[in-house]
């Protein structure tokens, strides 16, 4: 079934892959495509200061033993929050993380006050951040630090030497170590290869490790003479880590569209390899970049709560600040022998495109999965083996479970930074973020409420009470065809006057009461 599917969808066949860079004076924008098709989509403002991998000076404010945390001074509006166990480097469990192990480091629990002795308040503590605050939290920051280099991770504080695990080929891992072993390294500096260092000469790791001590020596510098808080080491921007972290061999091209962009890439490129200069391309159509590509079509098409997908079916996103869910749907898909043979082909076409989606949206932490019910176990396993192989490409680590007896399938994403949502929406100012807003005939029923509550209140006075309700057109309209009978109703009980007003610039859900002559406000829902 899977290896059916995989051919429907082009997989397995020769992929063009390319870079495509729309740098401006506010934003710079990064889309990889593979023969055409949007996988992964980077932004960045240079007004938007971004911290993650920065290495900072800080000090300790306070220490929660409850918590096993310590909240750290770095210098953000907000403390900088720690584990215990990130406080003191452990080398095995950093060596699992560096290599994409999905085990968690192993988190010894401290007893009360025994952090106090080794960390009292006002400490001076160098840490660097892998998380960055996110809604109402801090960001994230640890005592084990590691710089990446192209071909290289270096990791200060530690005699580690290792191979990503990502590299499978076991003479290239050979090769690998021997060559580590070789490399001029200062004492205590810890080095692991990346997986973009398959295959690379001696040389290529030599001047990686030259420009990797370099930063390390600033760092080192900055720790001595520099006041706390402040910020010791700060990650490239994102033309830079592009180049650093996403061309590979298989990369057939960088296209970017500015000039200068253009000739700081060539520069960065040469220094990796001749070869690899040639494939930095400028951009002079006179369509801008992302609509040439097709780039800007297809980010709309991403972003939206429903994705369709190739064979009909859809997926529905729904993100929180914790939580994540996607719902899957059949659709308009018709394909498959059977009922069950055609909900395992839409929860397989929809594994590989939530995997994609992840990594488009950038979005992190608690993934639940509803797939459409499947009766047959073999089914469920061809469903998650699709997702865990197409979670293969994504730079975050990923834990995928099996699905439940309900049907539904539990991951986690690695989040370093807010979602590409996060970070480029705001709640709608008219529905405050629930994506809906009451009904006319909620807001006439709740409006015919607050009039009665008013002209009981005055009933008692000699003259009839003048009141003017102020409303959004569309409640006006209700009012006006469906709900006359029950004003006038309202107004013969309570003996007042009902005057009615149309704003267009008056919000669906708010409404005012007013006296109609002296002007006294009466009632209003408008927040103030």
């Amino acid at each position: 079934m899977w290896q059916f599917l995989a051919s429907k969808l082009g997989l397995g066949k020769k992929i063009k892959k390319e870079i495509i860079i729309n740098a401006e004076s506010l934003e710079t924008r990064v889309a990889v495509l593979e023969n055409g098709n949007l996988e992964e989509f980077f932004i960045e403002r240079p007004s938007e200061d971004r911290i993650v991998g920065s290495v900072f000076k800080g000090k300790i404010q306070n220490l929660e033993d409850g918590l096993q945390a310590a909240f750290i001074d770095i210098g953000m509006k907000k403390n900088a929050f720690v584990h215990y166990w990130d406080m003191i480097p452990e080398d095995a469990a950093r060596l699992e993380a560096e290599e994409g192990v999905q085990r968690r480091p192993r988190q010894k629990r401290y007893g009360p006050g025994e952090m106090a002795k080794q960390f009292p308040i006002g400490t001076e503590i160098v840490v660097q951040v892998t998380k960055a605050a996110i809604g109402t939290k801090g960001p994230r920051v640890t005592a084990n630090l590691s710089v990446p280099g192209r071909y290289l991770v270096m990791m200060p504080g530690t005699n580690m030497k290792g191979v990503s695990r990502k590299i499978e080929d076991v003479k290239e891992r050979t090769r690998l170590k021997k060559v580590l072993a070789r490399l001029p390294v200062l004492p205590n500096i810890g080095l692991i290869v990346r997986t973009a260092g398959s295959g690379a000469r001696k040389v290529s790791f030599v001047r990686d490790v030259r420009n990797l001590l370099e930063i390390w020596k600033e760092i080192e510098t900055g720790m001595k003479e520099k006041v706390a808080p402040c910020r010791l080491y700060q990650e490239p921007d994102l033309i830079e880590r592009v180049v650093r972290d996403s061309l590979t061999e298989d990369i057939d091209r960088i296209v970017i569209d500015s000039k200068e962009a253009f000739e700081h890439i060539r520069d960065l490129v040469s220094k990796i390899s001749r070869r690899a200069k040639n494939k930095v391309k400028p951009y002079d159509g006179e369509a801008p970049i992302f609509e040439h590509f097709e780039v800007e079509r297809q980010l709309e098409n991403c972003f939206r709560r429903k994705v369709w997908l190739k064979g009909g079916g859809y997926i529905i996103f729904d993100e929180t600040e914790a939580l994540v869910a996607i719902d899957v749907n059949t659709g308009r898909h018709k394909g498959g022998s059977s009922q069950e043979e055609s909900i395992t082909q839409v929860n397989i076409e929809a594994a590989v495109e939530v995997a994609r989606q992840l990594r488009l949206r950038n979005v992190g932490g608690l993934v639940v999965i509803d797939f459409i019910d499947m009766k047959q176990k073999r089914n469920q396993h061809a469903v998650h083996k699709a997702l865990k192989d197409a979670l293969k490409p994504d730079k975050a680590r990923t834990n995928v479970l099996q699905i439940s007896q309900l049907g539904l399938l539990e991951m986690t994403r690695q989040r370093a930074e807010e979602s590409i949502r996060a970070s480029n929406y705001v709640d709608c100012p008219y529905c405050q973020g629930r994506g809906k807003v009451k009904s006319s005939l909620s807001m006439s029923v709740q409006i015919q409420r607050h009039i009665a509550e008013v002209m009981r209140r005055h009933h008692h006075e000699k003259e009839a009470l003048p009141v003017k309700i102020t409303v959004n057109p569309s409640v006006m309209d209700r009012l006006r065809k469906e709900d006359e009978a029950e004003l006038i109703e309202l107004e013969q009980k309570y003996g007042g006057r009902l005057t009615f007003v149309s704003d267009g610039n008056m919000h669906m859900e708010d409404f005012t009461i007013v006296h109609a002559q002296t002007g006294e406000e009466l009632y209003s829902s408008v927040e103030k």
